[in-house]
């Protein structure tokens, strides 16, 4: 099945690539693997969000933002490949989760990008992960989630 087919049954669309807000690419190719940059949740070219884990954003909501973030990044890479259908593996996910003291749930919520990963590509989107607890994000963002993943 075609990604963008399983990317519709899913009810799921990718969204126009955000544009860099520095002097760096949305996404590189080195190689059989694409390094995307930090992705944000942004939903029509607005943050969906801000806000601190453990203070003023739950866990779940935070597992749907990295759901956004990881689907923004997908659309980096398919910017890249011009669409999706060659990517073969998710290699790695790094998300970031902007984090009171003490909170320590940083894995429930990028749970909620290698969820959506896992769904798009069933095996081939099972990944090493890391998810890393700041104390800010960029525009005061929630989460932020980069990826690497190989193509043919």
């Amino acid at each position: 099945m075609a990604v963008a087919d399983r990317l519709e049954e899913l009810g799921l669309v990718l969204p126009a690539v955000a544009a860099p807000a520095g002097a760096y690419l949305p996404a590189v190719v080195a190689g059989d693997l694409v390094y995307t940059a930090g992705q944000l949740p942004f939903v029509d070219g607005a943050l969906a969000r801000t806000g601190v884990l453990g203070v003023d954003v739950a866990v779940e909501e935070a597992a749907d933002l990295a759901a956004v973030a990881a689907l923004n990044a997908l659309a980096a890479v398919a910017s890249v490949l011009d669409g999706l259908d060659r990517v073969t593996r998710v290699v790695k996910v790094t998300g970031f989760v902007a984090s009171a003291p003490g909170f320590t749930d940083q894995p429930r919520v990028i749970n909620g990008a290698s969820q959506v990963l896992v769904d798009v590509f069933g095996e081939h989107g099972r990944h090493a992960r890391s998810a890393v607890g700041v104390a800010a994000l960029p525009l005061g963002s929630p989460v932020e989630v980069e990826l690497v993943v190989q193509f043919r």
